[in-house]
């Protein structure tokens, strides 16, 4: 992805209603099914140090046509894909 017109932020929803503004890191494929990643925007006020502005991994699901963004099914599912992702962003960073 290039970065040559700045980063990409998309807004999704939470569970609980609130309105979160992520920052696209990179996207992978992880035993067939899609995946993305994002940081928080950084926004005034937020505590950098907050243990809740990681890395957010969601999953890419198709239906009706269109790409929608989804939690994963399990921590397991969750701790594979980060591990990928880790990979990835550290081979980027030694090339």
């Amino acid at each position: 992805m290039s970065e040559e017109f700045g980063p990409t932020f998309i807004t999704v929803t939470d569970e609980d209603g609130k309105e979160l503004v992520l920052e696209f890191v990179d996207a992978l494929e992880y035993n067939g099914q899609m995946y993305q990643a994002f940081f928080p925007a950084e926004t005034e006020g937020e505590n950098e140090d907050d243990p809740d502005n990681g890395l957010v991994i969601l999953k890419v699901i198709h239906e009706d046509g269109e790409d929608l963004l989804s939690t994963l099914d399990s921590d397991e599912e969750l701790e594979a894909v980060y591990e990928q992702f880790m990979e990835l962003l550290f081979d980027d960073e030694e090339e």
